[in-house]
């Protein structure tokens, strides 16, 4: 009796040949490049991305499935480790062939439906059943950025479970020890929902932006505090002026 062959026995972590046409496909969203990059943004600035780590967006991940090459590319993810310089990664990235397999995926959803909720699981494949049996992506996050709605699920026996956050909303991601939650503010003139990390303190991790106006704050608080001291410094100058001219000594006081 023939066996039919597994899904895992057919997948092959190989580089895409060099004539590989890669889709190109266009953003579906003008928010999403701003998304990817404020996530980025703020874990460099906490120094939370090792020379090791990347984070990708747009970027395809490849692998083979069937003899036939299948490239996802999610809006961000998260890779802990790559094993070959930064500069070989050029046109895509293949999995335990060049590092890790990404621990974190996102996908950000507007009013286009792009599969991202598909299991379908023949080729090309929907987006969630590649994450979830192909790529075992530990973490899959997606973002309807219009209603900034978040949902987070969580490779479980091979299988997504939806997590819970916690009481402020957030949701706890392991691989980088923080949280990620949504945020209503202003970044680079838009006033509109972000995803963002917290530590485990709550702590906000900060934009550039916010940090160069922290920095602001701080040199302001100074200058303010060196002009009080040398206030009170002129102030106590003309007293023991005003004692002398009395014949007194400040210094024996």
């Amino acid at each position: 009796m023939v066996q039919t062959p597994t899904l895992e026995s057919q997948i092959r972590w190989e580089l895409l040949p060099k004539d590989f046409i890669l889709p190109d496909e266009p953003v579906d969203n003008i928010n999403q490049p701003n998304l990817a990059a404020a996530l980025t943004e703020s874990l460099v600035n906490a120094d939370k991305l090792t020379p090791e780590s990347i984070t990708t967006t747009n970027y395809g991940i490849c692998v083979q499935v069937e003899q036939q090459f299948v490239v996802k590319a999610p809006d961000w993810a998260y890779i802990p480790r790559i094993a070959v310089p930064k500069t070989e990664i050029e046109r895509s990235y293949t999995p335990q062939v060049q590092g890790d397999i990404p621990a974190i995926v996102m996908e950000f959803l507007s009013e286009t439906e792009g599969g991202e909720y598909s299991i379908k699981p023949n080729y090309p494949y929907g987006k969630w059943f590649f994450y979830e049996k192909i790529l075992k992506a530990p973490y899959y996050v997606l973002f309807e950025i219009q209603s900034a709605h978040l949902e987070v699920y969580r490779l479980e026996n091979g299988i997504y479970k939806r997590q819970n956050p916690d009481e402020t909303g957030r949701y706890w991601l392991e691989p980088l020890q923080l949280y990620l939650g949504v945020w209503n503010g202003v970044r680079e003139g838009r006033q509109k929902s972000w995803l963002r990390w917290w530590t485990e303190q709550g702590e906000l991790l900060p934009w550039g932006s916010e940090l160069v106006q922290e920095l602001a704050i701080e040199r302001q608080r100074t200058e303010t505090e060196r002009q009080r001291t040398e206030i009170e410094r002129q102030r106590a100058e003309r007293l023991a002026n005003l004692l002398r001219a009395q014949g007194i000594d400040p210094d024996r006081l």
